[in-house]
């Protein structure tokens, strides 16, 4: 099975958000007993969330690259006429 670059890049940003939420709420429920642990816990979510803001940083750059040179002036105005 073959994946497109894109769609590995949707599924690593989904796959990277699930985690952070997972991680967000083992910290929020109690599921922390130590500072280490905490620390630990935190410095995943802030890793997982720079990875997660560069590919939607390379997805914007996708979704703004394809959108460039769709649009074609054909000059409907005749320079003559002016």
């Amino acid at each position: 099975m073959s994946l497109d670059p894109l769609q590995v890049l949707y599924r690593l940003k989904k796959g990277t958000e699930i985690r952070i939420q997972a991680l967000a709420m083992n910290v929020t429920s109690g599921g922390v007993d130590n500072m280490e642990t905490y620390k630990y816990i935190t410095g995943q979510i802030h890793a997982l969330e720079s990875v997660r803001q560069e590919i939607s940083n390379l997805l914007n750059e996708k979704e703004q690259n394809d959108n460039k040179g769709t649009i074609v002036d054909i000059n409907t105005k005749n320079p003559s006429t002016k």
